[in-house]
């Protein structure tokens, strides 16, 4: 047995036992990893420090920089979602449906745990303790690949949850972080299919394509966001400005902001000059089409490969279009249907917008930053679906869940 099958067996038995967990005891758990996570500050700071100092040394982006770096702050932010989720509901047991047959058998469709959840991922160290924790409060055990320029932080992450575990009477392996982060161990991670029951990817789209033609585990997709925001000719201009503003540079380098910003032809003289100034004073370069660089000339030009890119940096691509169809064509055929806006004060653009745009979270005058579990009330969230499974948008508790029917007879026979 190789050392990756001796983790995995070793996952699947505390899934095993994790699925008989009562709500106080997994709660109880989860109260004990936010209390360590502060506890222990000092060690994970300092490999995360680490990470940081060799991500830097390799060249690393700003943006990507800030996906990886940790700070009291935000290891303070990460305990307190944890205590979210403790306070959530449990999932497990909950009896989603009842109905009984014309032959009187009573059926129930009750939710259950997964197993054992595998999540491959990149360079945020959040994501360790979030899939953990939502993984350890729907009754699986989380087995987690991370990128190696988290290494160090989540060998320091996992080794304080585990403690907490043990103190809680939970079996460390509840949580398993794979250490050797090579690409060979990655490809034997994703065909583990008997160990682990589910697999779940987050990260650009490179990451994610790979595993899904890779794996031969099942696979809850999760998608990369190109995500849009379209400026109707009625949008209100100052409203429509804070929210590409927000959209764009509040936090570039996940997956929620946008990408690429449409604007009305109608409105774009107006419009394009005061919302280049203000992208620009938060730092967004800003990439256009002929029409948007004859309204603001210093903007650079964009490609084809522009309206294609998740930047996860302080780039835009801009693009003036002659109407909804066209801003609706545009998202069509670039979006990766994660989160899409519309700007405007036309109830009936509005509705079209809403009704036509086939994505994950679409959005009426609000920043598609929104499209986030804790934001939806989910709690810390596995990641967001731009698939059409059971799970689609951010996937909190009940979406890592499966149910199994419970039939009551008195006697039936077929």
């Amino acid at each position: 047995m190789s050392e990756l099958e001796r983790l995995g067996s070793e996952a699947k038995e505390a899934a095993r036992l994790l699925a008989y967990a009562d709500s106080e005891t997994k709660n109880a758990a989860l109260c004990a990893i936010a209390d360590a996570l502060l506890e222990h500050a000092a060690p994970i700071l300092e490999a995360n420090a680490r990470d940081v100092a060799q991500a830097r040394e390799n060249g690393t982006s700003t943006a990507m920089l800030d996906r990886l770096a940790l700070t009291p702050e935000r290891l303070t932010a990460i305990a307190n979602a944890v205590r979210k989720v403790e306070r959530l509901p449990d999932p497990i047991g909950e009896v989603t449906e009842r109905w009984t047959l014309h032959n009187g058998l009573a059926v129930e469709r009750v939710r259950v745990p997964l197993g054992v959840i595998g999540i491959i991922y990149e360079a945020r160290p959040n994501v360790t303790v979030d899939a953990a924790v939502l993984c350890l409060k729907a009754g699986s055990a989380a087995f987690l690949r991370g990128g190696k320029e988290t290494i160090h932080s989540n060998i320091a992450l996992e080794a304080v949850m585990r403690g907490a575990l043990r103190k809680a009477g939970l079996p460390e392996a509840c949580i398993t972080v794979l250490h050797d982060t090579s690409r060979e161990t990655a490809a034997a991670f994703m065909r583990l299919r008997g160990l682990i029951d589910v697999l779940i990817p987050r990260g650009g789209a490179g990451l994610i394509r790979a595993v899904i033609e890779q794996a031969s585990v099942p696979v809850i997709e999760t998608g990369s966001g190109n995500c849009h925001v379209f400026v109707d000719q009625s949008a209100d201009l100052a409203m429509a400005t804070s929210i590409i503003v927000n959209a764009k540079a509040q936090r570039p380098s996940v997956c929620n902001a946008a990408e690429t910003l449409l604007v009305h032809a109608g409105i774009a003289p107006e419009f394009l000059p005061q919302a280049a100034q203000a992208l620009r004073g938060a730092g967004v370069e800003l990439r256009g089409c002929a029409q948007a660089r004859a309204l603001v000339p210093d903007m650079a030009e964009a490609t084809e490969t522009d309206w294609e890119t998740e930047y996860n940096d302080y780039i835009l691509a801009v693009r003036v279009v002659d109407d909804l169809d066209a801003a609706l064509d545009h998202i069509r055929r670039y979006s990766t249907h994660h989160s899409e806006s519309i700007a405007t004060r036309d109830d009936a653009n509005a509705a079209r917008f809403l009704r036509e745009v086939d994505s994950a979270a679409v959005y009426h005058n609000a920043s598609t930053r929104f499209t986030d579990g804790e934001e939806f009330g989910f709690g810390a969230e596995i990641g967001i679906s731009t698939q059409k499974m059971h799970a689609r948008g951010p996937m909190g508790l009940r979406e890592i869940c499966s149910y199994k029917y419970l039939v009551h007879g008195t006697g039936q026979t077929r």
